[in-house]
């Protein structure tokens, strides 16, 4: 039997306990709601198909079971997010056209030791330093040639790649601006009337528990890798950048400029208003422009398709995770734990939404888990700042799957990442993230935070 037909079955054949199972607690809809979700990841997973073609299966599964209409469906495979990653992908194709990355790397290897260790560290702290003021999808984007730049070793590639997308997850969480749930916990924060968390305190709090994830992801990213050598082209010494790499070096460092001063700082600065998805999409045409010329319609075909489609399907899944009732049956959950002592419970919700946020959008399940969290700390005289401040900050905390967050779906257009990688080197990390906010929560914030 072929093997892609043998993956086929296998995805199946897990689907459907998964169904009779779920079905006994939820209702129809749920059950065949988690079943597809799981007969989706084990296909992804497995390669029994396209990475495109199983991203667009929900257009035809979702209705088929009676779960979204095909309209509501496609509409999610037309998300505005979709364009700021079409601009991002021709700004990298420009870079990788001109050679741009070559002296970026370059400049990148005199800094931090020409080993393996030294540039995932690089990597993954460049990634989070811009992470933590411009939007991580960003970050990834601009530095994404790098990881195919730097080693002709795909299993090399793999782990830059890896070291681009969860650094820039991680940098996320550093500041309140990093990233939406951030964002949606200060809201929250001032229209329950609780004392607001300053920009200043918020990094003192969430900077220790970042740093020591960059280690353990240097760590266990450079796991076997001691005697390997990078493999990097050498790069001939140039006195002066070409036009070209001119006209994209300029594009770049105004595109940087101008998303920095489009940031809100609130309370202090509100930033210009601007959308981030325009911006993006704006300076990835502008390519096309003369007298600028870097790109022909020619170059817009290296955008990986498959990953906008991929992306959809993340997007569809979230919708039908919400519309099933899912996301209110995750907070039926967490409710009947109330009673547990604070230090288990900042585990259970630790846990809870790491794991929940790899199937659904984080902005979507922090949005609905904040208020229950909230509900919950009032009924016991918990702290809710705390407990709320632990959902918040593990939202960011999607590691595993390339649906989960635009950084992973980024790795994956480098064609040496593939899902499984990625679901074994996230699901590491993700039991370390919860372990360490647990630690750092019940300990350094649960006594600060009402210091």
């Amino acid at each position: 039997m072929d093997s892609n037909i043998s993956k086929i079955l296998l995805a199946i054949g897990c689907t459907l306990p998964v169904y009779f199972i779920a079905v006994i607690w939820l209702i129809p809809a749920q059950a065949i709601t988690l079943a597809l979700i799981c007969l989706l990841v084990m296909l992804w997973s497995n390669n029994g198909l396209p990475l495109g073609v199983v991203s667009l299966l929900p257009i035809l599964l979702f209705p088929m079971f009676d779960l979204l209409p095909t309209d509501e469906v496609t509409s999610n495979y037309s998300n505005a997010i979709i364009f700021l990653f079409i601009g991002g992908f021709l700004l990298a194709i420009a870079v990788e056209k001109t050679e741009l990355h070559k002296i970026i790397a370059n400049k990148i290897l005199a800094f931090f030791p020409n080993t393996i260790t030294g540039m995932i560290y690089a990597l993954a702290l460049t990634a989070g330093s811009l992470s933590a003021f411009l939007s991580n999808t960003t970050s990834c984007l601009l530095l994404i040639p790098l990881a195919l730049f730097l080693s002709e070793d795909d299993a090399l590639k793999k782990r830059f790649a890896l070291a681009i997308c969860y650094g820039a997850s991680i940098g996320g969480i550093i500041t309140p601006i990093g990233t939406p749930p951030n964002l949606i916990l200060y809201g929250l924060l001032d229209q329950l009337n609780l004392p607001s968390i300053p920009f200043i305190q918020w990094i003192l709090l969430v900077l220790p528990l970042a740093l020591i994830l960059f280690l353990f992801l240097g760590w266990m990213l450079s796991w076997g890798t001691k005697n390997q050598q990078i493999t990097k082209k050498p790069l001939q010494q140039q006195p002066k950048l070409s036009t070209e790499q001119k006209k994209v070096t300029t594009i770049l460092v105004t595109l940087i400029l101008l998303l920095f001063i489009n940031s809100p700082i609130q309370p202090y600065y509100g930033g210009l208003g601007l959308n981030e998805k325009g911006i993006l999409l704006c300076a990835g045409l502008i390519l096309f422009v003369p007298p600028i010329s870097i790109l022909n319609w020619s170059d817009s075909k290296k955008i990986p398709f498959e990953i906008l489609f991929l992306f959809g399907a993340g997007f569809s899944i979230a919708h039908v995770f919400t519309s099933s009732g899912l996301a209110v049956q995750l907070a039926t959950f967490l409710q009947s734990f109330s009673q547990l002592p604070l230090p288990l419970l900042i585990l259970l919700i630790a846990s809870l939404v790491t794991f929940s946020t790899e199937i659904t959008s984080n902005t979507a399940l922090i949005s609905m888990i904040l208020p229950v969290i909230y509900a919950l700390g009032q009924q016991n005289g918990l702290d809710t700042r705390l407990l709320m401040m632990v959902a918040t900050i593990c939202a960011s905390y999607a590691f595993m799957l390339p649906i989960a967050t635009p950084p992973n779906a980024i790795a994956m257009s480098c064609a040496a990442v593939e899902v499984k990688n990625m679901i074994r080197y996230g699901f590491l990390l993700n039991l370390f993230s919860i372990l360490l906010v647990f630690a750092v929560a019940s300990t350094y914030w649960d006594y600060f935070l009402n210091f």
